[in-house]
């Protein structure tokens, strides 16, 4: 009897941790998607910028050959989606980059990322 009476009475919360883990477990998985997305934005604002960069200063050096430059900078998983736009005017050379930022967050979209890179114009042709 005082064994009954001891599972009843005095192990009431056996098992609550297991419960409350199980309840805050998609909280802590969404805070980690977070993390993961924000990591991927940056790196693809990064690609981005560099595709920009490359492909300016390659336009800069050695005209009409900037664009595929540019896309050769970008990992190649990102290139499918990668816009570079050329500007060029008699003083300088302008290069946009948009890439497209994929989300891992559940129930948010894919969203653009423009990033700009000018040089001087070295063949004001």
């Amino acid at each position: 009897m005082n064994r009954i009476r001891a599972i009843r009475g005095g192990d009431r919360d056996r098992g609550q941790v297991a419960l409350e883990y199980i309840g805050f477990l998609p909280f802590l998985l969404l805070l980690g998607l977070g993390g993961i997305q924000l990591g991927w934005t940056a790196y693809v604002t990064q690609q981005a910028q560099t595709a920009a960069r490359t492909a300016a200063r390659v336009e800069a050096r050695y005209p009409g050959e900037g664009v595929a430059a540019g896309l050769e900078a970008i990992r190649p998983n990102l290139v499918a989606g990668a816009v570079i736009e050329r500007s060029v005017t008699r003083d300088s050379i302008r290069m946009k980059v948009t890439l497209t930022i994929n989300s891992v967050v559940p129930g948010i979209g894919s969203r653009p990322v423009e990033r700009t890179a000018v040089m001087p114009n070295d063949d004001p042709r």
